[in-house]
């Protein structure tokens, strides 16, 4: 058992809409992500979806409403319902997902998500 320096982690990489697993929690994986322009709308059929902004500022579009998250905030998307995270300048986040979760939702788009 040893900390995690979550500035350390996201310094290992530069790409954004990458996460990269940096822990597991029970049965999830606990990610960090760099986000910069727009992800496609998208679901999650049997899972909510966890969003920690750890710095900047992103926007989370939700049925017909844009909700912006800043640093320290979390938004959490209820299973089933299509958003759209978005971020007009890079915003580093904290995501937390059932291990597996396809970030698209859909295992044939979904990105990998290498361990660091």
């Amino acid at each position: 058992m040893q900390p995690i320096n979550l500035a350390d982690k996201l310094a290992q990489f530069s790409g954004h809409w990458d996460p990269h697993v940096i822990a597991n929690y029970n049965d999830n994986d606990v990610m960090v992500v760099k986000f910069q322009g727009a992800f496609p709308f998208h679901l999650h059929e049997d899972t909510d979806d966890f969003f920690l902004v750890l710095e900047g500022e992103m926007v989370m579009d939700v049925d017909n409403q844009s909700h912006t998250v800043k640093t320290g905030e979390l938004f959490i998307v209820p299973k089933g319902v299509t958003h759209r995270p978005r971020a007009e300048h890079e915003c580093k986040v904290l995501l937390i997902e059932p291990k597996g979760e396809p970030n698209t939702g859909d295992p044939a788009t979904a990105t990998p998500k290498p361990r660091i």
